[in-house]
């Protein structure tokens, strides 16, 4: 069996007192709850237990989320065990009795302190989650003292169920105390690298004739693709045309003149001088002649792709007049891109220590590390000059997120540091009134809000100062979704589960 070795586990009771009633109106009338957490790797357990007294039928409502996506377990076989002095009892279910929920009926036979062992069989494998320490009572008398010792802070709590968060967007895990050094939060602009991008230029002057819809800013095109012909044809003066029909003709005639010249050297008619020069000649018209065929044809320039991607800027219109060497389309494919940021004088003396960044994009609000986009630092400024005081840093990344050259997003360079501080996902914060909170977990169904000091952020995870330590597990998503629970104050923490 694989076996999962337990993270935590917290053993929790609750009682419902009216008044003062004595211990055994207690006993007689009051169930006595307690609750357990254990995790794994794989899965959370969050039950609701009788006490387990000897003799008495003690049923455990167990919620099974698995994680790390916290979604309920909708299938496999669960077989429960109460383990106490060596003596064992259990029970197997072969499918959840609700949605992520299984309800086992266990009889205790001995009493003292054990452990409660859950056994999961489905598709994906064997998994085993471990409750340590569980306490089976002789009498009932036994089982409402040690609740009573149990206390439950009520102060600024909410109850938000297992169902509840098993339909939405949610996750809890502990900080960590992890190296954080100083984070520059700067914007910068998305541009194409050098070699992902290309302008196509005019090789002739001309009038830019583009056919159909052939060039549309967005579309892509393949390497080697006609994109626009530049025609000459109807100007007086460097027309083309007229440039290509003369070096035909004068290819024509000076190859004719070297094949004569070539038969009449046999009769030593004409001297090696003169073959030479009707050979020069015939070498330099060719020359021309391919040179011109090669780029262009009778009626005019035939401009194509010189690499695939797609056309980012046509920079003419259609008819207008070129010359040689104006730039009409550009073609991009943007594989890589570079950010080009800028950062105040005053980080000058940190930017040789900058080894990660952070970028998020402001359209849709995502956040990706460099070594997620395969990027890494090219270059930061060394100066600054008269027309900017900013120093220029440049990052480069593959665009396998939602990047737009030309577009801009924040970035967060992280500097090297031995310093350890604790944190916590960007998305466990709440801002209230210029206050920041979190949500901690009492039980995977009750929270307590807790406001923070915070410190520097990277974008993804954020320092914490005071307020909150390493071993208390706090809510990393679908905190808003429990404020706005708090916010409707409708749910009772003792009232328990009904299934």
């Amino acid at each position: 069996m694989k076996n999962k070795i337990l993270i935590a586990m917290l053993a929790l009771a609750l009682t419902g007192c009216n008044g003062k009633q004595t211990a055994e109106q207690h006993e007689e009338h009051e169930e006595v709850k307690f609750q357990y957490t254990a995790y794994s790797a794989d899965f959370e357990v969050f039950a609701e237990a009788d006490a387990f007294v000897i003799g008495e039928t003690a049923n455990v409502l167990s919620h099974f989320s698995r994680l790390p996506d916290f979604k309920a377990l909708e299938s496999g076989s669960m077989t429960i065990r109460l383990i106490v002095n060596g003596k064992e009892v259990s029970q197997t279910l072969d499918q959840p009795t609700r949605k992520g929920i299984y309800s086992f009926d266990i009889l205790p036979e001995t009493a003292g302190k054990g452990s409660l062992k859950f056994e999961i069989t489905n598709e994906n494998g064997s998994f085993e989650v471990l409750v340590p320490e569980v306490t089976v009572f002789a009498e009932h008398r036994e089982a409402l003292e040690a609740s009573e010792k149990v206390v439950i802070s009520q102060t600024n709590t909410t109850v938000f169920t297992k169902e509840q968060s098993w339909k939405v967007d949610f996750a809890t895990d502990f900080p960590r105390n992890e190296p954080f050094g100083q984070i520059i939060k700067t914007t910068a602009q998305v541009q194409s690298s050098q070699g992902d991008e290309i302008i196509v230029s005019a090789k002739t002057n001309g009038m830019v004739m583009i056919s159909g819809n052939a060039v549309l800013e967005g579309k892509d095109v393949s390497k080697g693709q006609t994109l626009f012909s530049i025609s000459g044809s109807e100007m007086a003066d460097n027309n083309i045309s007229v440039r290509y029909a003369e070096a035909k003709n004068n290819l024509e005639k000076a190859k004719a003149d070297f094949e004569r010249s070539t038969e009449l050297a046999k009769d030593k008619i004409v001297s090696a001088k003169d073959l030479l020069s009707a050979k020069n000649q015939y070498d330099n018209a060719k020359a021309v002649f391919d040179n011109l065929n090669t780029n262009f044809s009778a009626s005019g320039q035939s401009v194509k792709s010189p690499m695939s991607g797609f056309v980012k800027q046509v920079l003419v219109k259609n008819g207008a007049y070129v010359a040689a060497g104006q730039p009409i389309v550009i073609v991009a494919q943007n594989k890589t891109l570079l950010l080009n940021a800028e950062v105040q004088q005053k980080y000058a003396s940190m930017l040789g220590s900058i080894v990660s960044a952070n970028i998020r994009t402001v359209q849709d609000n995502q956040t990706y590390s460099l070594e997620q986009l395969n990027g890494k630092v090219l270059s930061f400024g060394k100066a600054t000059n008269s027309d900017n005081f900013l120093i220029p840093v440049a990052l480069q990344i593959d665009n396998i997120g939602s990047f737009t050259a030309g577009g801009f997003v924040e970035v967060y360079l992280k500097t090297i540091t031995n310093t350890l501080a604790l944190t916590v996902p960007t998305t466990s914060l709440l801002e209230d009134q210029g206050a920041f909170f979190v949500y901690v977990q009492a039980t995977p169904e009750l929270f307590e809000k807790r406001e923070v000091k915070i410190g520097a952020t990277d974008g993804v995870r954020t320092e914490i100062k005071t307020g909150l330590n390493s071993i208390e597990r706090v809510v990393t998503k679908g905190a808003i979704l429990i404020k706005l629970a708090q916010a409707t104050g409708t749910l009772d923490a003792h009232s328990g589960h009904v299934h």
